[in-house]
């Protein structure tokens, strides 16, 4: 295949607003050894991308502009390199190449190792696949590979009705933890219908008046909304069983933060999403079993990419918005 051949895709030129994302074109990829060519029919918008536009996330990571966002992709198997024996042209695949690095999902086409992808769950559509891999590669990998969830623990959820949250929830059930999230009143019994046993409206009461009581505090707190909105990890801190531990997904855990938990006799870590085909084939199980349901609020043509980050900014959404790239 021609290097020159070329692609739509988003490409922003400098950092800034949504509107520096602009509908032109790049160079089509081509796979190495090892890695496949995905046709991408959705790609998932994060909070991650629209950080990353404006020059924080992980635009450390990608350098500066010009570049493509986007990670989270739907699609077929155009093309295998060699070596590649796990996948087809024709299979229709899901995943989350390269994080953090570049991966240019906001595209017509992406390459990646192949074992970074997994087959799309067969029960979803492509709009629906592409708002899993990051949210809840996130979710699955700080509940299971980072926390250890056991049956019976008490879990807590920052923003549980987020992408990532809503999955959280959800993987949290399935792991057998008593789940507890932090929503608006609006999300509660959609949140109760996904698994969760309880919900605190964070806009009226303080989480910790709530669980800092006999039997209430709990083993894990899965923090997405972070220091920056309100000092929620810090005040996570005071609901955690002595040795419990806070996972501090968007800020991280700041020295002061550590020095904080350490004086309080629990734990606190970063975190940080991987790529994970294996992973993702569980999950893809879970979704086509029905016990885990993909909440997806909006998609929105790929030329109207600036309207789904202003959209996601708001921090209204429930679940995820995800662009349609073709059908």
């Amino acid at each position: 295949m021609s290097t020159s051949a070329q692609m739509t895709a988003i490409v922003q030129h400098s950092f800034g607003a949504p509107e520096v994302l602009t509908l032109g074109h790049a160079a089509r990829p081509v796979p190495l050894p090892t890695e496949v060519l995905v046709r991408v029919h959705a790609s998932g918008v994060n909070p991650v991308d629209w950080q990353t536009r404006a020059g924080a996330g992980v635009a450390w990571a990608l350098g500066e502009p010009p570049f493509t966002l986007g990670w989270d992709v739907s699609g077929t198997v155009e093309e295998v390199g060699f070596g590649v024996t796990t996948l087809a042209p024709g299979d229709e695949v899901y995943g989350m190449p390269w994080f953090p690095r570049a991966a240019g999902g906001y595209a017509e086409f992406v390459t990646a190792p192949s074992r970074q992808f997994a087959r799309k769950p067969r029960s979803i559509t492509h709009e629906q696949a592409a708002a899993v891999p990051l949210a809840a590669l996130t979710a699955w990998q700080s509940l299971i590979d980072t926390a250890h969830v056991q049956p019976g623990q008490r879990v807590l959820i920052h923003a549980a009705a987020g992408g990532v949250g809503h999955f959280a929830v959800q993987i949290a059930r399935h792991l057998g933890a008593h789940v507890i999230g932090t929503a608006s009143s609006a999300r509660h019994e959609w949140l109760a219908g996904l698994g969760a046993d309880q919900v605190i409206d964070y806009s009226t009461v303080a989480f910790e008046d709530v669980l800092t009581g006999a039997g209430a505090r709990v083993d894990v707190v899965l923090d997405l909304a972070g220091d920056a909105r309100d000092n929620t990890s810090t005040r996570s801190l005071a609901v955690l069983r002595p040795g419990g531990l806070l996972i501090a997904v968007p800020g991280g855990v700041s020295p002061e933060l550590a020095a904080a938990a350490d004086a309080a006799g629990v734990r606190a870590t970063p975190f940080l999403v991987e790529p994970d085909g294996t992973a993702l084939t569980r999950i893809a199980e879970l979704i086509d079993a029905g016990t885990i349901r993909v909440e997806v609020e909006e998609v929105y043509p790929l030329a109207e990419v600036a309207r789904a980050h202003a959209r996601g900014q708001a921090n209204r959404t429930r679940g995820k918005l995800v662009l349609r790239v073709a059908s």
